[in-house]
């Protein structure tokens, strides 16, 4: 190794800075393709091996989402799903009866959806990383060993991978992994949105990643998305103890959410279940800005009754029994298919049948979605409940769901992901009550770039400047109209964006409940000038890397610096 430090670049996910020696976490090599084939009569046998490590496969995942919350219980449940899923179970036992041993059979399978995936695109080619993970753990325990994972670590380290699974991201422990840093991934992909729920320092897309060997020392930083060699040990720890400052900022902040001169900010939580939102009830959320509905439809081959859908809906409401709970409305579609929802085999899905698409076909289920939200609602009448659809795209749309949900007596409100709605956001706000803007899909589809590819990781930044000004443009509308507008997406979660975007006007920000302490504590040294100076910077600025740092220099270099300058007494 060279005297001069050695500096890897990637997106940066997740602010934090850590050092500590690499470890890598590999995706295990695969038997052999070719194997004799089996006899006759031992075919079935084999069938009913195979049958029954997916089982336990699928256990398995479904028993860590059962522990998990947020995003992460989310993901994994769908993980869950691949492994019982019945046409890829039906090729791999096809295949077996023609004469594969269940390993091979698995492995050909396998590589038959992942190319599916890969020419489907979008969202869909994301799952391939989800697939091979449920292949993988399939394989061990055909071979009678131990289900793969990341490697154990009994002092802190830098987790290295070319990519890792939602279920491997989740189990994470933050005080051993102290950092994460994958080749792949985008800025909005499951391993991101994981790790900024767990509060992990995060690097994604780094595409020099290989240069860093097991056990080298790296200094990680997930603000500006470097990884560091060669670097003195005693500058390494000052920049994590300084780092710790900031921790210890956060932890020790205290709701509710206000900017140094007061003016308040609604903090929320992004949950999926009564679980989540009784946890965050629990912290400074001050209720619930996006309440995904869609772990109810995951697990299961047929549509839930609208009995089922109100016991489910009911432990949120009743978490938050006098505050506001902003219901999603089934986001089926592209990465998360719902045999029932959508359609199966979509060329592009994410520009395809998901959201509010789905009522073409099956037009009754969001009907009885809303009724077993509005039953749900009417078991705890102190909950203000809104309720809002997503992949709204054109002004009828928006008049028609607002009329259904306005029957049932709830708040009727629309989520901005597609770029249609954003440009045209003063029609779609004399039908609506409110707006949440998605910033992960509206960021892909503005930049016309695949939030998933680790290839189209800096056009899928949420700090790129043409998606912000249309979220600049939507917040203006509504403070126009006199109607809320919030962002749900990912940005929200990220402090310093948290704050541009409450100087755009944005009324609310709804996050995985980690990270509201994050940006309720650096929106206290703030002031909303400073907020919407720094918004003015971010939108005059050439790209996500020059927004980044001109929103530093503002919202925190310049407090840093009249910190210094104060003289103590």
């Amino acid at each position: 190794m060279s005297d001069s430090p050695i500096v890897v670049h990637g997106t940066p996910v997740v602010p934090g800075v850590a050092y500590a020696p690499a470890v890598w976490a590999r995706r295990p090599e695969l038997p052999p393709l070719e194997a004799p084939d089996l006899p006759e009569d031992a075919r079935e046998a084999e069938v009913e091996r195979f049958n029954g490590c997916t089982v336990a496969v699928a256990d398995g995942l479904f028993a860590r989402a059962s522990q998990a919350t947020g995003h992460a219980a989310e993901v994994l449940t769908v993980t869950a799903s691949l492994a019982t899923d019945r046409s890829w179970k039906k090729d791999v036992a096809r295949r077996i009866r023609e004469g594969k041993p269940a390993i091979q059979a698995t492995i050909a399978a396998t590589e038959k959806y992942i190319a599916m995936f890969e020419k489907a695109g979008g969202l869909m080619a994301e799952r391939t990383s989800d697939l091979r993970d449920v292949r993988d753990r399939v394989l061990a325990h055909l071979q009678g060993i131990p289900e793969p994972g990341i490697p154990v670590a009994h002092s802190p380290v830098v987790l290295l991978a070319d990519d890792l699974s939602p279920a491997d991201t989740a189990g994470l422990v933050p005080d051993m992994y102290v950092a994460i840093a994958t080749e792949l991934g985008g800025p909005t992909s499951h391993t991101s949105i994981i790790a900024r729920q767990l509060g992990i320092p995060c690097i994604v897309a780094a595409r020099q990643l290989a240069q860093i060997n097991e056990g080298d020392m790296v200094l990680v930083d997930g603000r500006h998305g470097t990884l560091a060699l060669g670097v003195d040990p005693v500058q390494a720890e000052a920049r994590v103890a300084e780092d710790e400052k900031r921790r210890a900022a956060i932890a020790a902040w205290q709701g509710p959410a206000r900017t140094a001169d007061g003016v308040p900010v609604q903090l929320l939580a992004n949950v999926q279940d009564g679980e989540a939102a009784r946890h965050a009830s629990t912290s400074y959320a001050e209720g619930v800005g996006l309440f995904r509905t869609e772990l109810l439809f995951l697990d299961t081959a047929v549509e839930p009754s609208v009995e089922a859908q109100t016991d489910a809906y009911a432990p949120v409401f009743s978490a938050f029994p006098a505050s506001k709970v902003v219901v999603r409305t089934l986001d089926a579609g592209s990465d998360k298919p719902v045999p029932f929802a959508t359609l199966m085999q979509e060329f592009n899905p994410a520009l395809g049948v998901r959201g509010i698409r789905t009522t073409g076909h099956n037009p009754d289920l969001l009907i009885r979605q809303l009724d077993a939200i509005a039953a749900a609602a009417a078991r705890e009448p102190g909950t203000d409940v809104w309720v809002m659809a997503p992949m709204i795209s054109t002004v009828p749309e928006a008049e028609w769901f607002a009329g259904l949900v306005r029957e049932r007596g709830l708040k009727a409100g629309i989520m901005i992901e597609v770029p249609a709605a954003a440009i045209l956001i003063d029609r779609f706000l004399e039908h609506v009550d409110f707006v949440s803007i998605g910033t992960n899909d509206l960021t892909q589809y503005t930049l016309a770039a695949d939030r998933m590819s680790p290839d189209l990781a800096e056009y899928t930044d949420p700090w790129q400047p043409a998606p912000l000004a249309l979220i600049a443009s939507v917040a203006a509308a509504g403070l126009r109209a006199g109607k809320p507008v919030g962002v749900c997406g990912e940005a929200a979660a990220d402090s310093l964006l948290a704050a541009v975007l409450v100087g755009m006007g944005v009324t609310s920000l709804s996050m995985a409940t980690s990270a509201i302490p994050g940006v309720g504590a650096l929106l206290e040294t703030v002031t909303l000038e400073q907020c919407r100076e720094a918004a003015a910077a971010v939108l005059a600025s050439r790209d996500q890397g020059e927004a980044r740092l001109v929103a530093r220099e503002i919202l925190v270099l310049r407090h840093a610096k009249a910190e210094e300058s104060t003289p103590s007494n």
